[in-house]
Parts: structure tokens; sequence; C-alpha cells
């Protein structure tokens, strides 16, 4: 009986396109889900230092749910480096006028902080409303329960 580990190397990686509906989800489902698919946790060829993920593309990013009072109270913050620089924004303001960073900033916190995460990051793509320029890649629908 053969007692090795299975490492994924590049090439035996094949990449799907999968679309999540963002529309009346709750933030968090969606941010999981499409972490778990950009890092290819749902694999059985899953490996923790090589990118085994697929692309994701979300959409009505803009329809996405947040509970409890976080609409008013929870806060981004962002800071340039000069003084005065530091921005506090709510996710009624994010939403207003960039309502795809809400998912990229959720999705971006739950990838490895690293080399390998950055890379990982690039494969998500968030829109606003219900059109994306992917249809070309035929991405399957994918479902959060």
């Amino acid at each position: 009986m053969n007692k090795t580990t299975i490492s994924a190397k590049a090439q035996d990686i094949t990449r799907k396109w999968y679309v999540i509906d963002a529309k009346d989800q709750v933030l968090g489902d969606v941010a999981v889900h499409a972490a778990n698919l950009l890092r290819g946790k749902t694999k059985p060829i899953f490996t923790p230092h090589v990118d085994t993920g697929d692309y994701v593309v979300i959409i009505n990013a803009k329809d996405v749910i947040v509970t409890g009072n976080k609409e008013s109270q929870k806060t981004y913050v962002s800071v340039s480096g000069y003084i005065g620089s530091k921005r506090v924004r709510t996710i009624k303001e994010v939403r207003s006028k960039h309502p795809e960073r809400i998912i990229e900033h959720a999705v971006k916190g739950m990838i490895p902080h690293n080399t390998l995460g950055r890379y990982i990051y690039k494969k998500l793509r968030v829109y606003p409303g219900a059109e994306h320029p992917h249809a070309d890649m035929q991405p399957q629908p994918y479902t959060i329960a």
C-alpha cells in the first residue's frame, strides 16, 4: 500500500469559471463560498501552497445583504500615509459609490495574506449589476444553499 501524499502541480490543475449571484444573499456567505472556490478548497487535489482554485464572477453586488446594524455601524478605514489622510466610511457610503468593493474587501480578508493570496485574489471579478463580460468563458452558476 502506497502512503504518499499527492502534491498538486501547475500542469495538473484545470480551472473552471463560476458565477455567484449575490442578490438577496448575506455578505459573509457569498464571501466564504467565493474564497473557497478561489483557493480550490472544494477540489480533492487541494494543496495549501499551490493555487488550485477557479475563477469566480460575482454579479448583483449592489443587492447583497448585511445583517444587524452593519449598514450604518461597520466602517472601512483607509490611510494613505499623509498627515490627515485617514478616511472612515460606512457600508452605506461605500454601497452608494462602489458596491463591488464591499464583497471584494470581505473576500480579500478570507484568503492568505501573502504572495499566493495576491495571485489568488486576481481571479475574482465583482460587478454591481447582473451583466458581466465573461460569457465567453462559459461560467457555471454556483448556488449558495
